[in-house]
This record gives structure tokens, C-alpha cells and sequence, in this order.
């Protein structure tokens, strides 16, 4: 018991250092004081070579051996990193260069490395895929300044290149020299903070003379030969100290840069216009068919001895019959439930700023915490739907339900994490991670899971206001729309729709190493997303009704949930038009997670439009009277 105790205690605690409260602990250095300067995985980024395409998914560790990286005297030191962090590639060491406040440095040499043809091969290749290198100084990343080609406004791009290339040459300079420019702020009591970070990598072939001094005043660059061995490179760097009148509270304002804003706010009015026209349409189409509807059915004519029935109110004795598959519908319910709030609760942490919009490891760590922690959720409302549905194998539902959907993802995370490991990637989660996320998963979220579905067996299922009949009606045949593919094709095209711009700064930011930060107009769309997926749903099932078909409630599933073929679509279209992803295991790990994204969105958006028309059925048929 005190073993167990103390385990779900330390994961709660590393899990918990991933949060993160911009402006609650600034650094203050002294003059001369020491500041530690890291380094992260480098990763690939917008090749302009192949039209601002991607060349490759794969990162790699700074210290990766045929990079020959200068070390520190006794090693590369690992830092401690968050869950997420881990789970998002970030692999952070110490490094040699040694950064003192205030304390400019010029042409410091750091090592002599020696490259192999292999070597140089490799390295080459990662600078045709413009790889870049990223580096950490109090917590802000060492950037490059650029300009917006449509704005002219300036700003701090994360990371530098790895090398640079000339094509007419077919030469590749190793960027080898390095010019650090921190900006600092002095604070009222004296100290100093680091409030920027520039460098400026150049490719210089500077050689140590006899005595082992360097100076950095060569222009020829260093060009690796892919025949020969052993080729000496001499890295340095430059230090500069610049005071600077930015407050550390907005140090990263500099970073956050927002490309074609005039898009982005023509996603949100093009979303919004959208959601209120598909409102308005659903709320006079339904409001005046159903009053129509509901009066009809209620009226007794007295002229007839049997009253005859029509249209949907034809079907009250099969409308709630049970599905198909129930166990497995409920088991999705319950998952796709706990995705929604998780999703919901994680957008308002970001939005209020609980969450640091520069570091993707924290709002992921917040993720998986909070996923964990709703699986309460989950359990409660699986139980219920199962017993709403009349399911009888209670102990079942409570082992499914934390188990197939996270199991499944688990599943397919684990077998693309074996590409990574092949390919010698950072971005591998290394197997003790992998452990604490199934020791997660099943010292608190299960439990807690089983105690949900506890609860949710033990209070009564959903009440139907119609009896149901124990001879199932026959289907008449249904118009074409009203047909699987189609119905779904037509319902998910509009909540796709109302993300499409979103999600495709959200997946830049995800395959690019962008900073994300953008969450008010994410939780935004999320509401929007949420409205259309529910409109439509049950716009279609009103529909459905109409023509006497009574299988609703997997269709209303698929229906919303088809918004995730789409956002698989465009993905493969980006892959095939856009990208050049060289290698196999580059093209299996996007398209794996792609596919792996869509499935979560499925679940998610399927949820949404079941929940919509479930109580939209309730309603409608409490509305009439059945003899």
C-alpha cells in the first residue's frame, strides 16, 4: 500500500512540473555570474529548396555522433524534462560554452572535432534538409531575427540553421562559428535577466596556430568532403552583452509571431458565419417541421375511429430500441466523453495563461494529467449508456472502457516509436517512459475509470418517454443522401469547414517546431466545432426519422464523427502536393499519426453528435402522445 502510495505521489509530481505561470520566477543574475546555456534536439524545418516543404520527421539528439558536437569536460549532462517534453521529443543537455553576465567574449574556441566521410555524409544530408539547431538560454531559445515578407515586422524565429548551402556550387557550408547575442534588462534592484537571444551562425575555416589561438577571420567556409577522413573543424564562438528596454514579463513577445493574421481572422468570420447560418437554418427547419409535426400528432380526429400514424412519430415503438454493438458504443461514448473534457478544461488553462505558450512539453503533460484524471468521467458515463442501452455484463464495460480506446492509441504510438528507435531519432520515447505512462494509466486512471462505472451501474439508466415494441418495424428504403457514405460525406464537410484554417496552424506547429500560442482563437473554434458537429447531427437525424428509419444511434456516431476523414484527407493531399519526405520511415511516421490524430477527433466529434441527437430524440418524442 505505502509502495503504491508513493508511486502515484511521484508521478503526480513530475507530471505537476510540467505546469508552468508566465512572470511567477524570473532569474536574476549578477555581473559575471555564470548563465548555463543548452542544448535540444535538432529538427528539421521549412525547406525552401522543395517550395517551403518538409524533407524529413525525424529529430535528433545534439550529441547524436556523427554531429561531433563539442562536449562538456565530463560529459553531456541530461536536464530533468516534463512528461510532455518527453513525450514531444525535447531532449536537453549542458553544454561547454561558457556564458558569463555582461561578459563579452570574442572568438572563443570550444574544440576541434574530426569528421569521417560517413560523417560528413550524414551531416550534409541534414543540412539539405535544413536542419536547425536549438538551443536554451534562461528557458528562452536561441533564435534568428527575420521579417515578415508581408508585414516588414520583425521578429525572433526559433532555432538556427545547421549549415548553409549553395546551390549553383553544390556546396554545403558547417555552420561552425557561432555569434551569441543576449539581450538583457537591469532590474530596479540591480540584477540583470535575460530577456533575448540571438545567433548568428556563420561558416568560417578558422585554424588554431601553433600555440592553439584561433581567430575568426577566415572566409572560406568549411566544406565537408564525402571522400575523406579525418577533416579537422575548429568550432568558436562570439559573446555579446546588449541592454535592452523590453520587462522580462513580455521577453516573449519577440517570439510569438503571427504569420497572415488577415487569414486567420478570416477563418474566425468565415467559421463564425458559417455556425450561425447552419443554426439558423437547423432551428427553422426543426422548430417549424416539429410544431407542425407535434400539432398533427396531438390532434385527435374524432371523425375516425383509428387514428393513423405518419412520418416520425410512425417509429415510437423502435426509435430506442438498442443498437447494435452496444458495449462497444458505450465504451466509445465513455472515451469520447473524457477526450471532450479533457480538450475543454486544457483550452481554458491555456486561455487564461496557467499554461506557458512556449513550451509544447507542459501543455501536453497537462493533457495526459487531466485525460487521466477524467477517466472518472469516462467510466460514469459508459456504465450509463450501457445500462441505458440494457446491457447486462457490467463487469465488462468497467474493464473495456479504460482500456480499448487508450489501449488502441497505446498501441499504435508503441509500434511508431519502434520507426524512431530504428532511425536513431530523439523523438523516441525512451522505454522507462513508456513504462510510467502505463503505470500511470493504470494506478490512477483505471481505478478511478472503475470507480465512474461503479457509480453509473448503480443509479438508474436514461428514461425513454415511449415504450418499446418487441417486433422491430421494417425499413422502407432511403433516399440517397439519407444513405451511409453520403449522409456522412454531407455531415462532416461543415464542421471541418469550421477548423479547417485552425488546424492548419496547429498541425504547422506540430510537424514544423513552431511555437503555438494562438489558444483564444483555438477555444474559439472548439465552440464552433462543438455547435456544428451537434446542428448537423441532429439536422440529419430529424431527417432520418422522417423516413421511418430508426437505427440513429451509430449513424448519429458516424455522422459527426466524419469530420475526421476529412482532416485524413488533407492531410494525405498535403503529403502528396506539398511534401518531400525523404525516406520510408519519415513517410510512415506522418502518415501514422495523422491517421492516429483523425481516430482521436473521431471518437471526439462522434461523441458530440450521439450526445446531440440522444437528447434531441428524448425531447421530441416526450413531446407527443402515444396511445
Amino acid at each position: 500500500m505505502k509502495f503504491a502510495l508513493c508511486l502515484i505521489t511521484g508521478l503526480v509530481i513530475g507530471l505537476v512540473q510540467g505546469f508552468y505561470l508566465p512572470g511567477v520566477a524570473p532569474t536574476d543574475y549578477d555581473k559575471e555570474q555564470q548563465v548555463p546555456l543548452l542544448v535540444n534536439s535538432l529538427t528539421p524545418a521549412s525547406n525552401l529548396k522543395d517550395g517551403g516543404g518538409l524533407s524529413s520527421v525525424i529529430s535528433y539528439d545534439y550529441y547524436f555522433k556523427s554531429f561531433n558536437f563539442c562536449k562538456p569536460k565530463d560529459g553531456p549532462k541530461k536536464q530533468s524534462e516534463s512528461l510532455g517534453s518527453i513525450v514531444f521529443g525535447d531532449r536537453i543537455f549542458d553544454s561547454p560554452f561558457e556564458l558569463y553576465m555582461l561578459k563579452n567574449e570574442t572568438c572563443k574556441k570550444l574544440c576541434t572535432a574530426n569528421y569521417n566521410a560517413r560523417d560528413a555524409t550524414f551531416v550534409q544530408r541534414r543540412m539539405w534538409q535544413d536542419y536547425m539547431q536549438n538551443w536554451l538560454i534562461d528557458g528562452l531559445p536561441a533564435a534568428r531575427e527575420a521579417t515578415d515578407a508581408d508585414t516588414n515586422q520583425k521578429f525572433y524565429s526559433a532555432g538556427f540553421p545547421l549549415g548553409s548551402a549553395d546551390l549553383s556550387e553544390g556546396e554545403f557550408g558547417l555552420n561552425n562559428h557561432y555569434n551569441i547575442k543576449v539581450e538583457y534588462h537591469t532590474t530596479r534592484t540591480g540584477k540583470y535577466r535575460v530577456v533575448g537571444v540571438i545567433v548568428d551562425a556563420v561558416s568560417s575555416n578558422n585554424k588554431p596556430d601553433d600555440k592553439g589561438n584561433v581567430k575568426c577571420d577566415s572566409n572560406e567556409r568549411v566544406i565537408l568532403d564525402t571522400h575523406k577522413d579525418d577533416q579537422e573543424v575548429t568550432y568558436t564562438y562570439s559573446v555579446s552583452w546588449v541592454e535592452s528596454p523590453t520587462p522580462w514579463a513580455t521577453r516573449w513577445d519577440k517570439y510569438l509571431h503571427v504569420y497572415d493574421p488577415k487569414i486567420h481572422w478570416f477563418s474566425l468570420v468565415n467559421s463564425v458565419i458559417i455556425v450561425m447560418f447552419l443554426t439558423a437554418m437547423v432551428a427553422t427547419i426543426l422548430l417549424r417541421a416539429l410544431r407542425k409535426d407535434i400539432a398533427r400528432y396531438n390532434e385527435i380526429d374524432l371523425t375516425e375511429d383509428v387514428q393513423e400514424d405518419s412520418g416520425w412519430k410512425l417509429i415510437h415503438g423502435d426509435v430506442f430500441r438498442s443498437p447494435k454493438n452496444r458495449m462497444l458504443l458505450s465504451v466509445l461514448l465513455g472515451s469520447g466523453t473524457q477526450l471532450f473534457v479533457m480538450a475543454g478544461v486544457t483550452l481554458l488553462f491555456a486561455l487564461l495563461g496557467f499554461l506557458s505558450p512556449s513550451n509544447r512539453g507542459s501543455l501536453t503533460t497537462v493533457m495526459i494529467l487531466l485525460y487521466t484524471l477524467f477517466g472518472f468521467v469516462g467510466g460514469f458515463v459508459s456504465a450509463k449508456f450501457y445500462k441505458t442501452f440494457g446491457g447486462e455484463s457490467w463487469k465488462l464495460n468497467m474493464l473495456m472502457t479504460p482500456l480499448v480506446v487508450p489501449g488502441f492509441i497505446f498501441t499504435v504510438f508503441f509500434a511508431l516509436n519502434f520507426f524512431l528507435i530504428f532511425a536513431k531519432s530523439s523523438g523516441a520515447v525512451p522505454l522507462g517512459t513508456m513504462i510510467a505512462l502505463v503505470a500511470i494509466w493504470f494506478a490512477i486512471s483505471a481505478p478511478l475509470s472503475a470507480a465512474g462505472s461503479f457509480l453509473g451501474f448503480k443509479k438508474a439508466g436514461f428514461s425513454f418517454p415511449v415504450r418499446t415494441n418487441q417486433i422491430p418495424r421494417q425499413i422502407p428504403p432511403q433516399p440517397t443522401y439519407l444513405k451511409p457514405i453520403p449522409s456522412m460525406l454531407i455531415a462532416g464537410i461543415l464542421p471541418f469547414g469550421a477548423i479547417f484554417v485552425e488546424l492548419y496552424f496547429i498541425l504547422n506547429s506540430i510537424w514544423f517546431h513552431k511555437l503555438y500560442y494562438m489558444f483564444g482563437f483555438l477555444f474559439l473554434c472548439y465552440g464552433l466545432m462543438i455547435v456544428t458537429s451537434a446542428a448537423v447531427t441532429i439536422l440529419m437525424t430529424y431527417f432520418m426519422l422522417t423516413s421511418e428509419n430508426y437505427h440513429w444511434q451509430w449513424r448519429s456516431f458516424f455522422l459527426s464523427g466524419s469530420a475526421s476523414i476529412y482532416i485524413f484527407l488533407h492531410a494525405v493531399i498535403y503529403w502528396a502536393g506539398k511534401l518531400s519526405l525523404g525516406g520510408f520511415i519519415s513517410n510512415v511516421l506522418y502518415l501514422g499519426y495523422s491517421l492516429l490524430i483523425s481516430i482521436v477527433i473521431f471518437i471526439l466529434t462522434g461523441t458530440i453528435g450521439f450526445l446531440s441527437s440522444f437528447f434531441f430524440v428524448k425531447k421530441i418524442y416526450s413531446s407527443i402522445k402515444i396511445d
